[in-house]
C-alpha cells in the first residue's frame, strides 16, 4: 500500500525543514550583502543558495529511488539515492566552498568601504533562529533513528543519506553564521574590511571539510554497503537452527536501498535431505527470513559444500 501524503510529508519533515528555512535565508542574505557589501554575508547568501538546491536534489532523488524493478534494474532504483547525495557533497564542495574562497579572497585583494552592518547582524540572527529550528528537528529525528549507538557510529552504519546530509549540512550553516557573525563586527571593530575577507575563507574552508565527510560516506553507499552486523549475525542464527543445514559458509549482504536489502547465502545441506525436500526447505526458510528480517527484498540461498565454498571466511 502506497503510503499517504501526510506519512511522505512526515518522513521527509527534514528535509522540508531544511529547504524552508534555507530559501528564506538566501533571500535575506543576498539583500543584506547588496546593501552593506559585505563579503561574508555574500558568502552565507551563496551557502544558503546552495544548500536549498541540495534539498531539493534529495526530495528528487527519493522519488527516484522508489520507482518500481524493471528488466534492466532487477533490484530496483534505490542506490539512485545515493548518487544524488554524492553530487550534493560535490556542491557544497564546488559551489558552496569554492565561491566562498574565491569571495573572501577577492574582498581582501580589493575591499570594499565598510557600511553600517546594523542590517547583517539582523538577517544573521533571524538566519540563527531558522537554521537552528532547521538544526533541531534534524538531531531530533536522527537521535530517533540511531538507537543506542554513538552519533558518529550512527552516521557511518546509517544508509539513508537524507538524515545525516541535512544534519551535516544545518551544523556548517551555523558554524557558518557565527564565523559570519565574527567577520562583520572584527571588521568595523578594527575599521580593516579584509577581516570580513578571511571570515569568508574559513567558511569555505569549514564548507569544504563538511563536503569531503559527505562524498566518503556517499562514495562507501554507492559503492554497495552491508546490511548491520547484528541483521547479519541474526540471519546467521536463524540458518544455524534448521536441522538439515550442517554450515553456513558465508551470509553477504548489501544495501540496495535505505530500506531494500539483498542477501547471498551459501549453506552446506545434510547428504541425507533428498532434492525435492530441499527445494521446499529454501522456500521455507526464505519465508522465515522475510518474517524476521523485512528488509530483505531479496534472498538468495546456494547449497553448497563447506569445503568448496570460495572466500568463506574472507567475504562471509
Amino acid at each position: 500500500m502506497a503510503a499517504s501524503p501526510a506519512s511522505g510529508w512526515r518522513a521527509n519533515i527534514v528535509i522540508y525543514a531544511a529547504l524552508a528555512a534555507n530559501l528564506g535565508i538566501a533571500v535575506a542574505k543576498f539583500v543584506a550583502a547588496a546593501i552593506t557589501l559585505s563579503s561574508s554575508m555574500l558568502t552565507e547568501g551563496v551557502h544558503s543558495l546552495v544548500d536549498t538546491g541540495n534539498q531539493g536534489l534529495l526530495l528528487y532523488g527519493q522519488h527516484r529511488a522508489k520507482r518500481a524493478p524493471d528488466r534492466d534494474h532487477p533490484f530496483g532504483y534505490g542506490r539512485e539515492l545515493y548518487f544524488w547525495a554524492f553530487i550534493v557533497a560535490i556542491l557544497i564542495f564546488g559551489l558552496g566552498a569554492g565561491v566562498s574562497v574565491y569571495e573572501g579572497w577577492k574582498h581582501i585583494s580589493e575591499p570594499e568601504p565598510l557600511h553600517d552592518p546594523t542590517i547583517n547582524y539582523i538577517v544573521l540572527a533571524i538566519a540563527f533562529a531558522l537554521e537552528g529550528t532547521s538544526w533541531w528537528i534534524a538531531m531530533r529525528e536522527f537521535a530517533k533513528s540511531k538507537g543506542e549507538h554513538g552519533w558518529w557510529q550512527a552516521i557511518r552504519d546509517s544508509k539513508d543519506p537524507s538524515g545525516f546530509i541535512v544534519l551535516f549540512e544545518d551544523s556548517a550553516a551555523l558554524a557558518g553564521l557565527v564565523v559570519a557573525g565574527i567577520g562583520v563586527w572584527a571588521s568595523h571593530h578594527w575599521g580593516d574590511p579584509r577581516i570580513d575577507g578571511w571570515a569568508s575563507i574559513v567558511i569555505g574552508v569549514i564548507l569544504a571539510a563538511v563536503a569531503s565527510l559527505l562524498a566518503r560516506e556517499s562514495k562507501g553507499l554507492l559503492i554497495g554497503e552491508r546490511a548491520n552486523l547484528d541483521m547479519v549475525a541474526h540471519i546467521r542464527a536463524l540458518l544455524e537452527a534448521e536441522p538439515c543445514i550442517t554450515h553456513v559458509n558465508h551470509v553477504r549482504t548489501i544495501h540496495t536501498a535505505p530500506d531494500r536489502i539483498f542477501v547471498a547465502i551459501s549453506a552446506d545441506f545434510s547428504d541425507a535431505l533428498p532434492m525435492g525436500e530441499a527445494e521446499s526447505l529454501i522456500e521455507r526458510i526464505e519465508q522465515r527470513l522475510k518474517a524476521a528480517e523485512p528488509k530483505l527484498s531479496s534472498i538468495y540461498i546456494r547449497p553448497e559444500k563447506q569445503e568448496d565454498a570460495v572466500d568463506a571466511v574472507a567475504m562471509g
